[in-house]
Order: C-alpha cells, then sequence, then structure tokens
C-alpha cells in the first residue's frame, strides 16, 4: 500500500530574527488527517514556525512544501491555498461585531452561499457565538474570544488548521473544552491540525505524533503516547520526576 504523500511538508527550515537565529534547519512532516503537536518552552520558536508557515515572518532558508507545491510567500495566498492560522493571543478584531469578525474570515471566499453555510456549521460548534453575534468582538470573555479566533479561522475552509498557544490566558474548564473542540475538528470533520502548545500534557494527550523544540532545534519526535511516557520529556516539560 503506497503511502500518503505529506499536506505540509518542511525541510532544513532556517529563521533569523537580525542575526538571532530563531529556527535551524528543522525538518518536519504532517499528513493528512493527522493532530501534530509542536512542544517546547519559551522562546524555543514554536510561534516563529508557525508565523513562517504562514508567510507572515520570511524564511531565510529551507523549503516549505503544501499539497506538494512549494508555499507561496504571501500571507494571502497560503490563506487561499487552504491554511490558516489561529494566532497566539487570539488577535480578534475588538470594535467589530461577533458577525464581522467572522465574515473576516471568509474574506478570500466570494461565495455568498457557501460562506452563509459555513457561518452555520461555526454556530454549530460554537452556540454561544450566535448568541452573542451582534456584540463587539473586545467585549467577549477570554474563552469566547478564543471561540471566535478559531470560528474566524474556519470561515476559510481551511484543509490546515494552525493554532497558537490555543490554551493561553483560559481557565482550565475553558481549556478542556478548547481542546475537545480541536479533537471534534479532526475526527468528526477530518481536519488536518498543526497545534503549538506549551501545555504539553494536553499537546501529546490529543495527538497523532509531535516535535519538541528547544532554542530553534528539533531533539525529539515521536507518537504522542511515546512523548508521553519519555522521561526526559516527563522532567523537562511534564514536572514529572
Amino acid at each position: 500500500m503506497a503511502e500518503t504523500a505529506p499536506l505540509l511538508n518542511i525541510s532544513d527550515l532556517s529563521v533569523f530574527y537580525g542575526g538571532i537565529c530563531a529556527i535551524n534547519k528543522i525538518s518536519l512532516h504532517v499528513n493528512p488527517g493527522e493532530i501534530i503537536s509542536v512542544i517546547g518552552a519559551n522562546g524555543a520558536g514554536k510561534s516563529t514556525l508557525m508565523k513562517t508557515i504562514a508567510a507572515i515572518k520570511p524564511q531565510t532558508s529551507g523549503t516549505i512544501e503544501f499539497k506538494g507545491q512549494p508555499l507561496l510567500k504571501d500571507p494571502h495566498k497560503v490563506v487561499t491555498s487552504g491554511i490558516t492560522l489561529v494566532p497566539e493571543g487570539r488577535r480578534i478584531f475588538a470594535p467589530l461585531s461577533v458577525r464581522e469578525n467572522l465574515m473576516v474570515g471568509a474574506y478570500t471566499r466570494p461565495d455568498k452561499n457557501e460562506n452563509q453555510k459555513t457561518l452555520e456549521e461555526v454556530f454549530q460548534l460554537f452556540p454561544r457565538l450566535k448568541e452573542r453575534i451582534n456584540q463587539r468582538g473586545g467585549t467577549l470573555s477570554g474563552g469566547e474570544q478564543q471561540m471566535l479566533a478559531v470560528g474566524r479561522a474556519l470561515m476559510a475552509h481551511p484543509q490546515l488548521l494552525m493554532l497558537d498557544e490555543p490554551s493561553l490566558g483560559l481557565a482550565p474548564i475553558i481549556i478542556n473544552s478548547m481542546f475537545d473542540t480541536i479533537v471534534r475538528l479532526n475526527r468528526e470533520l477530518g481536519l488536518t491540525i498543526l497545534l503549538v502548545e506549551q501545555n504539553a500534557s494536553l499537546a501529546l494527550e490529543m495527538c497523532n505524533r509531535a516535535y519538541v523544540l528547544k532554542t530553534g532545534q528539533i531533539i525529539m519526535e515521536g507518537t504522542g503516547r511515546e512523548l508521553l511516557e519519555d522521561p526526559r520529556v516527563r522532567a523537562s516539560y511534564l514536572g514529572i520526576k
């Protein structure tokens, strides 16, 4: 049986901020239908990786391929190709209503009927957003804003959803609900997910495979279960000796 080609394939990627190397010749891949987690301490290069894939941050060297083709180095074209990013800190548009925020996510899709259908799907996933459809984004709770950020990304109808620290600043009960939603998106809708998350335990429990990033380099990789049971990961990232 032939192996499935990766949806996203990164080879020898390096990214510099001025003279500082934030990512140093890393290689990873994401297969269709997988949840892939990237874990690591603050400053490891996790968010830089996500921004580089999204073409927000330019790469210095290496290659990024999506669906077997070089990924275009333009944020708009990255979205139209089928990749959306839920950024760290959510970055919703505070003065805009919930509806307006969601429709911003559909700016690459001109078909109004399709957009309305996707909007209803988002409301089924996050009923709270429908209840607050005319409320300004900035007045929502942190958990509701995270729902809105994910919903906005889904409006672009991505094939690869990237989530950068989705648990940041959320209460534990909201974190659990958000991670349940991520699993549901993957299992029920077949959405491929690349997750950057500092809550290593949750990230490893839910993923198919994971990469450990340290000072811009991948130092370990394996299945979520393998890394959960690895004593080095348990000591350094899970607080278990």
